[in-house]
């Protein structure tokens, strides 16, 4: 969401750092969870002092607040806290509800569409996105390392995840490239023969999202020392109350023994 971020930035009358991570780490919640701690440390410290627990030498905080530009997202943003800065999220299961301009809107059209890709501006421009090209690519790929016909094996195997899909729904935010991002995600579902359907988006989550009116209905605030974890109720997620007691480690290593199955 490159292109939409910064749209929202440069609207905005704040003044806004903007720091982007890979697309695809809700692919490994483990790994998205990783890595967004080490950003929030980061911005929450100074790169610096990122493993200092108390050092009298770290600056005061540049930010009055960190806003995390994901959702649920595969429970990859439960345990992630700040030890200084506030928190902010927007709630949703999933980020495509920041392109979409709510969680209710997201749920409904989930609710009526089953197997549904995704394709926006800003992922069709930063990400190969399902379709003839990214098949081509990677039989190319396979066919150079593996041989031909242990590459057609393999693309049979791999694309039998396309089989769970059955919509290519293109969200229009109306930005330069629309017109060509509309007829790539035409191509795409007319390749996979998948449905394609677009709707449009609404830019006003993200925009209030930037510019700093953060409503507890849409968006959640994580206090200092506090985590994200998941309330299982329409607020999807919540500050974690145990973190001012037993604190945010100690919280965040309890939530990730339970996601794995385990009790302590």
């Amino acid at each position: 969401m490159f292109r939409e971020f910064c749209l929202a930035a440069a609207r905005s009358p704040a003044i806004i750092d903007l720091v982007m991570l890979p697309q695809g780490l809700h692919s490994v919640p483990a790994e998205l969870r990783t890595r967004l701690q080490v950003e929030v440390d980061k911005l929450d410290l100074g790169p610096e002092h990122v493993t200092a627990e108390h050092n009298a030498a770290v600056p005061p905080p540049k930010y009055d607040a960190i806003l995390l530009g994901y959702a649920l997202c595969s429970n990859g943003v439960v345990g992630v806290t700040s030890r200084r800065v506030p928190l902010v999220i927007p709630r949703g299961h999933d980020c495509v509800t920041l392109l979409l301009g709510s969680k209710e809107a997201y749920q409904e059209y989930f609710d009526t569409h089953r197997g549904i890709y995704w394709y926006s501006s800003g992922w069709i421009e930063r990400t190969l996105q399902p379709g003839r090209e990214r098949w081509e690519r990677t039989f190319a790929h396979y066919a150079e390392t593996y041989g031909e016909e242990n590459a057609e094996f393999l693309m049979e195997m791999e694309q039998n995840w396309f089989k769970e899909y059955s919509w290519a729904t293109y969200i229009n935010w109306d930005l330069p490239t629309a017109d060509t991002d509309r007829a790539y995600t035409r191509a795409c579902a007319d390749f996979l023969h998948w449905n394609y359907d677009e709707l449009p988006g609404d830019p006003s989550l993200l925009y209030d999202f930037a510019d700093g009116n953060w409503d507890a209905e849409r968006f959640l605030t994580i206090a200092p020392g506090s985590c994200i974890e998941p309330s299982h109720d329409p607020g999807i997620m919540k500050a974690c109350a145990g973190c001012p007691v037993h604190g945010a480690a100690q919280c965040t290593e309890n939530r990730a023994a339970e996601m794995n199955g385990l009790r302590r």
